[in-house]
């Protein structure tokens, strides 16, 4: 691989998987601030009104965070890879344009009514503003997973004398079949870092005999959010974008799975290592014909292996990849497993006094952004050695102009820059959990 492309990927990736540690938690906590809303105007109760203005305050520091990692990108696009800008820009232009034009003015407008217009608005109003900051952030999601989806599955585009795309129809760029399961499988995983960093925080307070009401809310919401949005994760939009995957993209479930042959009755691989060498799987541990099962619904179905395309196609980091894949995944079911317990001691009334489920909750904390990293190195790995799948590889969209060495330097001064940021970030957000949801209650009165 050329030094220069090995720079700008390497630089690209640094930026926008520093840059979604903080959308995530945003669009995640966005309907649960909006669910705390809705508790405090049903039950007339003001401990749900604090729980809600704790939140927002949070969310209003991950915000911030994430428009100032967020804004670079967009200048990458022409710095770095200027040839895929080009190439692909009258049609990635439109949704990336919507989604700063609609979707982000409608989120911050309203994040700024609710977090200082509460005193001025009704309690209704001030609802509305909390849906209005939902919506704002789902659809920001929304708009950037239709471009991530057309790069994976491109539609609606006709191709101009000069040779680059345009859009040709806007309606089948926004209902492209791979957006609508990848945005599913997508919120799915914000909505439950969300879940699990409202219940970590609760388990906090209650492990440390503080806030004990609002630890005891934040527990309750985000354990059984986190149940419903876990068990989502897997079915049905992880097996929704399962299937498009291998529909559209066999030769990246061939990967993502390390299956070197094709096989009918492939088995499902839980455990092992890749070797390329030898072209097999090192120490597996098994599920007999289950990928052939839950790829085509029959046990005996042939499932295309690596050897059935081409080298030149393959992804250039199959393990890497196959990792990604299998991270993703069985964080994905220990989150299942973690929910279903804390769900089952609420239902017997269990859960507010059982210290190692709390500490459980509490050290699960980290996971689910390891596992949303995980599933978004799946994705661009797999596509691989694509940038705009079947249409422009890879090493044709970079800067030719941009050499490795300018290339590092900048990636080094974003690193130094973002360790900053990150580092203001934990001090802003510890500040606000050691003061407690009930800081400033008399200022919103």
């Amino acid at each position: 691989m050329d030094s220069a492309l090995l720079i700008h990927r390497l630089h690209f990736a640094f930026t926008v998987t520093f840059h979604y540690l903080f959308p995530q938690l945003t669009m995640g906590l966005a309907p649960l601030i909006v669910i705390l809303k809705t508790l405090a105007i049903r039950r007339n109760d003001e401990t749900y009104n604090q729980a809600a203005r704790f939140w927002a305050r949070i969310f209003g520091i991950n915000f911030v965070i994430g428009v100032v990692t967020g804004i670079p990108m967009e200048f990458q696009f022409g710095t770095n890879w200027s040839h895929f800008s080009r190439f692909a820009g009258g049609v990635i232009g439109q949704t990336l344009a919507m989604e700063g034009m609609f979707a982000f003015f409608l989120e911050s407008a309203f994040l700024g009514l609710f977090l200082y217009g509460e005193k001025r608005l009704s309690p209704r109003a001030h609802w509305w503003s909390a849906m209005a900051v939902f919506l704002g952030s789902w659809l920001s999601g929304f708009f950037i997973i239709v471009t991530d989806a057309w790069m994976q599955h491109p539609v609606g585009y006709g191709r101009a004398a000069d040779g680059s795309l345009q859009l040709r129809s806007f309606w089948e760029l926004m209902m492209n079949p791979w957006a609508w399961w990848q945005y599913a499988h997508n919120m799915s995983g914000a909505a439950i870092t969300g879940a699990f960093v409202m219940a970590a925080v609760g388990a906090f307070y209650l492990l440390g005999g503080k806030f004990i009401e609002h630890g005891k809310i934040f527990v309750k919401v985000g354990v059984l959010a986190g149940c419903v949005f876990s068990i989502l994760q897997i079915f049905p939009t992880g097996d929704g974008q399962g299937r498009m995957i291998a529909q559209n993209q066999p030769i990246t479930l061939a990967a993502m799975e390390a299956l070197f042959t094709s096989q009918s009755g492939a088995p499902l691989v839980i455990l092992g290592q890749p070797d390329m060498q030898q072209r097999k799987i090192d120490n597996p541990i098994i599920v007999p014909e289950m990928l052939s099962f839950l790829t085509y619904q029959h046990w005996d179905s042939q499932v295309k292996g690596l050897d059935a395309f081409p080298k030149d196609q393959w992804p250039d980091n199959i393990p890497l990849l196959y990792y990604s894949y299998h991270i993703m995944v069985g964080l994905g079911t220990i989150f299942i497993a973690i929910m279903v317990v804390s769900v089952f001691l609420l239902w017997r009334g269990k859960l507010f006094h059982a210290r190692w489920m709390l500490w459980i909750l509490l050290l699960s904390l980290p996971f689910p952004y390891i596992a949303n990293t995980a599933g978004w190195m799946t994705a661009e790995l797999g596509r691989q050695p694509w940038l705009v799948y079947g249409l422009m590889r890879t090493a044709d969209g970079y800067s030719k102009m941009v050499s490795a060495g300018n290339g590092m330097f900048t990636l080094i001064g974003f690193m130094g820059l973002y360790m900053v940021l990150g580092i203001l970030f934990l001090f802003l957000v510890h500040r606000e959990i050691d003061c407690g949801p009930t800081a400033g209650v008399s200022a919103a009165h």
